[in-house]
């Protein structure tokens, strides 16, 4: 079984709201950071959110103010709640396992990803 498993992705229009949801298996989330990544067709994979085991919230500033990031420890779960969503958020959205978020803008921090969850914004 797949360490991480993203869910929650779907269709909705400019303005709309999701929430997309990271299930981590097997280890003891409490220990970990949580990062999140999209990519859209032909571009390249960029973060767009980190929380660290403390809590610590970190967001990339094209989401800054729309999108939030928790987690449920005892859930073992992440969320990431998107609002006021545009046309530029869509793609697909991964969630990434690493210790941290000291460096979560750099893809190659992070030791496990989950297989993506497609998000599409259009009128």
């Amino acid at each position: 079984q797949l360490p991480l498993v993203e869910s929650g992705g779907g269709a909705v229009q400019p303005g709309g709201s999701l929430r997309l949801s990271c299930a981590t298996v097997g280890f003891r989330l409490e220990y970990y950071a949580i990062g999140w990544f999209r990519q859209a067709p032909g571009k390249e994979r960029e973060g767009v959110s980190c929380i660290s085991g403390n809590r610590r919230a970190f967001y990339a500033d094209s989401v800054k103010g729309r999108f939030t990031i928790s987690r449920d420890n005892i859930k073992s779960t992440v969320l990431l709640q998107m609002d006021s969503l545009k046309t530029e958020d869509s793609g697909v959205y991964y969630c990434a396992l690493e210790d941290d978020c000291d460096t979560w803008l750099s893809r190659n921090s992070y030791q496990d990803w989950g297989q993506g969850t497609l998000v599409n914004v259009s009128a």
